[in-house]
């Protein structure tokens, strides 16, 4: 199955779908800070997420349908940071030295992330190092 291309609003509405496991379009509208993008904004988006089997309609009460979605979030977040790592060489050091240009990487985010690769077994102890 090929990756499902989404847009920036696809996304937020899916994270809107993820974070209630199933939802009306108004609902998912109104999860939106103001300002919100138009009701018919969101239902034209809901519809090609539709199409693009991203979501599905589940039930009807009344005259809402009520939709979830079909992809899983962390599939999701993979597919699109690997979109995003394939702009800078497919390296992470570009892309962090850019957050950290920005001021959106913290001192406090790196020893986070020490952590992580220390704990996943991505790091190189002192008796594996090439001399």
């Amino acid at each position: 199955m090929r990756p499902i291309k989404l847009t920036k609003l696809e996304l937020q509405i899916l994270e809107a779908l993820w974070a209630r496991g199933s939802a009306s379009i108004r609902e998912v509208q109104e999860a939106f800070p103001e300002p919100r993008p138009a009701y018919t904004t969101i239902q034209t988006t809901v519809y090609r997420l539709e199409a693009k089997h991203a979501v599905r309609r589940v039930r009807k009460i009344s005259n809402a349908h009520i939709f979830e979605p079909l992809v899983a979030r962390d599939v999701t977040r993979h597919r699109f940071l690997d979109e995003i790592l394939s702009i800078f060489g497919g390296r992470a050091l570009p892309m962090m030295t850019q957050l950290a240009e920005a001021g959106k990487l913290t001192l406090e985010d790196i020893r986070k992330l020490e952590g992580v690769i220390k704990t996943r077994g991505g790091h190189k102890s002192e008796r594996t190092r090439v001399k």
